[in-house]
């Protein structure tokens, strides 16, 4: 065998799951860390660019991403205790990921319509100057990241709830789902930081 148990191994899933999340912070970390830099050298560009970013569509998705995480530990309980139904709750985190998605998509759309996508279609404005277009790359570049990070949860929700309807988790065995509980975690955390940076603090003066 591979583990000398089911314990052992899930304690050794969630130790990688733990040091993939520690990586991830070091990367998110440095792209803020960079973000705020420049922040600090051009606030009143940054202020401009920022109040052009739609913060009610970035409330709601913060909500969803919030409510999705009450699902998933819902659903970590629910196979802890051997409860039928799990995979419901599963399902529906990835919906609200899917949901997540799709405002995402949309406001990305407007950003289009509204010229503030480099490379692509960008513009700008009365009173703006170039370092305003750093805002809108930082924008693209981790909400872009984010995604793809989503993408995955929940292709992988979608897998786990198969095997939970499957009857692959009981009470004893659960690490799987457990472990996709910490990634899912990860996502929401990350999302909070920036849309905190982007949002509110995107556009506040300095």
């Amino acid at each position: 065998m591979q583990y000398a148990s089911l314990a052992q191994q899930g304690e050794t899933a969630q130790l990688g799951m733990w040091v993939f999340i520690a990586t991830e912070v070091l990367f998110f970390g440095a792209l803020l860390f960079a973000y705020f830099i420049c922040r600090l050298s051009y606030p009143e560009q940054f202020a401009l660019a920022g109040r052009d970013s739609k913060i009610l569509l970035g409330a709601i998705n913060t909500v969803i991403l919030l409510t999705s995480s009450l699902t998933m530990i819902a659903a970590i309980e629910l196979v802890k205790r051997g409860r039928r139904h799990a995979e419901r709750l599963l399902l529906l985190t990835a919906l609200l990921g899917v949901c997540f998605l799709g405002v995402k998509g949309y406001e990305y759309v407007q950003d289009f319509q509204d010229a503030t996508v480099p490379a692509l279609n960008f513009l700008l404005k009365p009173g703006y100057h170039p370092p305003a277009e750093i805002f809108w790359i930082f924008y693209f570049v981790a909400t872009g990241f984010h995604a793809v990070h989503l993408t995955i949860g929940i292709a992988i929700l979608l897998i786990m709830a198969e095997m939970t309807r499957r009857g692959r988790f009981s009470p004893g065995y659960y690490a799987p789902v457990e472990t996709l509980g910490l990634y899912w975690s990860l996502v929401d955390a990350i999302w909070l930081l920036l849309f905190a940076a982007i949002y509110p603090l995107g556009r506040a003066a300095s």
